[in-house]
């Protein structure tokens, strides 16, 4: 689905107003934001009269233009310990849809060291990196079906 519908004036901005003035839903108790531009990943929590409450804003890595990442409104489908190739492991994978995935920086091949913590760059294959205890936090605690809005 395409971001369409939505009113993205206050989404550079001010995200909580963005998502509250859009009535964004999310059949779990969270939804998860990222704003590629910003490079900065929102995590709300629903809290009173279903009013999305800020719980945590992390410094994100996104897509490199050759290889963006998706825009649009999506749901979390899945997760898996780690993922890699014989040259990186990332770990802490929560699916947004198909191969992109909310995951932690970049470690070795044997996942014992990091060998790429940058964040807040357009550096990835599209997937959206997290420092390791955000991208862990998500892992851990962010439902299958959450709503993900990432513009």
């Amino acid at each position: 689905m395409e971001p369409g519908g939505y009113d993205f004036t206050y989404f550079d901005t001010d995200m909580v107003k963005f998502v509250n003035d859009n009535n964004i839903k999310s059949p779990t108790i969270n939804l998860i934001t990222t704003n590629l531009k910003n490079r900065l990943t929102y995590v709300f929590k629903k809290g009173q009269n279903n009013q999305w409450e800020l719980i945590y804003k992390w410094s994100c890595t996104v897509g490199k233009p050759s290889t963006p990442t998706i825009t649009g409104t999506f749901y979390i489908t899945g997760r898996k310990p780690y993922f890699g190739s014989d040259t990186y492991r990332v770990k802490y994978a929560t699916r947004i849809r198909g191969s992109y995935y909310y995951h932690s920086i970049l470690f070795n091949a044997e996942g014992t060291e990091i060998i790429d913590d940058r964040l807040g760059e357009a550096l990835s294959h599209g997937c959206i990196r997290l420092a390791v205890e955000n991208a862990q936090w998500i892992y851990d605690n962010v439902l299958d079906t959450t709503t993900v809005v990432i513009y």
